[in-house]
């Protein structure tokens, strides 16, 4: 009697209506496999998490990469601006002032005939400093309290609240303009100093949110059943899963804080020649815009494009870590 050929048993699966269908084997492996391709095919090496998801998003965000590669670029002049310049941003000819772009000098020149060209390049590396250690300062004070306040609740988090109101209360230009017009110092640090000051109390809000939506999670409360501590409640599961709208938040503010250094520099209470500032350089440049227009376009339009860029790096992030837009 010929042999029969061998078929594989089927699988059962739930219909969802109370019974139950055999599946034939090939259509059983697919339930116990996931696609994990870009194209839907293949199995997946490892579940898909939230950073995942973010990251396929990003790539595939034409805002997210054109704002990337901007701020490459501004960071690569930052740390390098004489690969793209010869200058000094110091050195200026009155007898140059004010006239248009020439050799050497494609920006023209400004009322103390320095080079425009030469003072964009240079002024990117205070900005982009500026931006990315009051952000880093901001994220990391503001993240500490609210997480801490938001996890042991309590008298702390009442003390903290109020102190964040009275924070809230004071103009960010107005508490610049009586802070640093008694600073002499000449570096970035006081200004850094002044937006971290004043800045925390928004992360710190946001981060106390997070950790308390994230802490009411089954995997927390059985974490904590079994014992965890409580630094390992926040530093093992409660901060990875409440760290996203703090990177949102803080990746739009930096170009806030971009902004806000060039505005105190422009009213002369931030950063004071001879510092290389687009702040200092707009205020300087305006008295003459009439008959030298392109002394205040130039450093303008630099700032503008920077801040839209990191503002448009943000609206990526949070779109990418939304869970709501999915």
């Amino acid at each position: 009697m010929p042999e029969q050929p061998y078929e594989p048993e089927g699988a059962i699966a739930g219909t969802g209506m109370g019974g139950a269908m055999d599946l034939g084997a090939s259509e059983a492996v697919s339930l116990e496999k996931t696609p994990g391709g870009p194209d839907g095919t293949g199995p997946a090496d490892k579940p898909r998490s939230l950073w995942s998801d973010a990251w396929r998003d990003l790539r595939r965000n034409p805002v997210f990469i054109i704002s990337v590669l901007v701020i490459l670029f501004l960071v690569f002049i930052s740390l390098w601006p004489g690969a793209i310049t010869s200058g000094s941003p110091l050195k200026c000819d009155l007898a140059k002032a004010q006239q248009g772009s020439g050799p050497g000098a494609p920006f023209g020149y400004n009322g103390q005939g320095c080079n425009v060209y030469t003072r964009t390049v240079y002024g990117a590396r205070t900005s982009v400093t500026v931006g990315v250690l009051a952000t880093l300062g901001v994220a990391v004070l503001g993240s500490v309290l609210g997480g801490l306040a938001g996890f042991f609740s309590g008298s702390w988090d009442s003390l903290l609240s109020r102190i964040t109101d009275i924070f809230f209360a004071i103009p960010v230009v107005l508490g610049g303009l009586v802070l640093l017009s008694v600073v002499t110092s000449n570096t970035v640090w006081p200004v850094i100093g002044f937006m971290v000051l004043l800045g925390w109390p928004q992360i710190s809000r946001i981060a106390r949110g997070s950790v308390i939506t994230a802490q009411q999670n089954d995997y927390v409360q059985a974490a904590r059943a079994l014992g965890a501590s409580n630094s390992r409640l926040l530093l093992r599961h409660i901060a990875p899963n409440a760290v996203a709208p703090v990177i949102v938040v803080a990746t739009i503010a930096l170009g806030t804080y971009i902004a806000l250094e060039a505005t105190l520099s422009y009213l002369g209470v931030g950063l004071k020649p001879p510092s290389v500032s687009w702040g200092i350089d707009i205020s300087a440049a305006s008295p003459y815009v009439r008959n030298a227009p392109h002394a205040l376009l130039w450093p303008s339009g630099a700032l503008a494009v920077t801040v839209l860029a990191f503002i448009m790096l943000g609206d990526a992030v949070r779109d990418a870590l939304d869970p709501k837009l999915r």
